[in-house]
């Protein structure tokens, strides 16, 4: 389970240090394009799995389910993390979500989400303005 918020800052190159905790999970990721303005960051292994329960519950002929792995995937690229637990991001990725220097790494259960901080604090605050109806949809 990947839970958690964590602060930290793009260097050089485009790399970012993941929590150690996350890091523990596994070495190998795949970063993509993200839903609400971040980025997603998957163990490999659960990337996989996560298309193939895609593809098992929707049809191929579905224009949606053809866009929504279109999206999770067209852009997708596998990075590993270096001996200082660093992943390396895409620049067209990093453009995408418009990180700069500050980020945030928040763990989201089954997958990572990376932010540039003032967007994600953003996000989060009209979410807890909504919490309740949100839960009250979901239930």
């Amino acid at each position: 389970m990947l839970i958690g918020t964590y602060y930290h800052t793009l260097e050089a190159g485009g790399r970012v240090s993941l929590p150690k905790s996350f890091r523990a999970k596994t070495k190998k990721w795949v970063v993509t394009r993200g839903l609400d303005g971040g980025l997603f960051l998957f163990p490999a292994q659960d990337f996989q799995k996560r298309l193939a329960s895609i593809d098992q519950t929707h049809s191929l002929t579905k224009k949606a389910h053809r866009d929504f792995v279109r999206l999770l995937t067209n852009e997708a690229q596998e990075v590993s993390t270096d001996q200082s637990g660093r992943v390396k991001l895409p620049g067209y990725l990093t453009a995408y979500a418009a990180l700069k220097k500050n980020l945030v790494v928040v763990g989201s259960l089954e997958y990572l989400e990376l932010w540039d901080r003032t967007r994600y604090h953003q996000y989060v605050d009209g979410l807890e303005k909504n919490a309740e109806s949100i839960a009250e949809k979901l239930v």
